[in-house]
């Protein structure tokens, strides 16, 4: 069977195309002293962040699920901060550029709340660049329940074999299978993969040859 060349390519944000690390341990730990919980160690929140066999809410600020004030302190020291350390990855620009003069749609799954996604890709200068965003606060479950992949396939109007989700952890891998949606693990973020892409040039070269 003929494989069903690609349209569109679908990123995770933090770990992927942006080095977010420093700014996502320090903004939970804003959350948490504001709970009046003792801070994490920054190494610890970025291998826990991936981690889909726990519940982040309860494990980072010790409630069952996410509540509003968790947002808006989140959003409040990354607004503030994410200025001085946030980075892209290097290599993404050029290759989101690549892709786009190839004519393939780019979007964006990721679990960060809306207002830090558009505020980060827009420093970061790659925001234009992407036709979707769906985000955490855009749907009703964050990875790794499919919604958001899902989302961005309808508003595309394309069907699960034409997208490619690139991503950095178990989290992504399960969305894109529930999404039915071809995946591509990356190992420069905030995981240890073994049997994963290594640098931004193979990930284009192996997005380039399924298009």
């Amino acid at each position: 069977m003929k494989q069903i060349k690609k349209n569109l390519i679908i990123f995770d944000m933090d770990g992927t195309l942006v080095d977010s690390s420093t700014t996502i341990a320090n903004a939970i730990n804003h959350v948490r002293h504001n709970l009046g919980l003792p801070p994490l160690d920054a190494k610890l929140i970025t291998k826990k962040v991936n981690d889909h066999n726990l519940n982040p809410a309860q494990y980072f600020y010790e409630t069952d699920h996410f509540k509003g004030e968790h947002e808006t302190w989140f959003s409040e020291y990354y607004t503030k901060n994410h200025e001085m350390e946030l980075q892209l990855y290097e290599g993404v620009k050029e290759t989101l550029e690549v892709l786009k003069n190839n004519g393939i749609k780019l979007a964006v799954a990721t679990n960060a709340y809306r207002k830090s996604t558009v505020e980060s890709l827009t420093y970061l200068g790659i925001f234009g660049l992407f036709d979707t965003i769906a985000c955490y606060d855009d749907v009703a479950n964050g990875k790794p329940y499919p919604d958001m992949l899902l989302k961005i396939l309808e508003t595309e109007v394309l069907s699960p074999e034409q997208a490619l989700f690139v991503g950095d952890g178990s989290r992504d891998e399960m969305a894109a299978q529930r999404a039915g949606i071809s995946y591509l693990m990356v190992n420069w973020g905030f995981s240890d993969h073994q049997d994963a892409i290594q640098s931004i040039p193979e990930l284009q070269q192996q997005i380039l040859e399924s298009i």
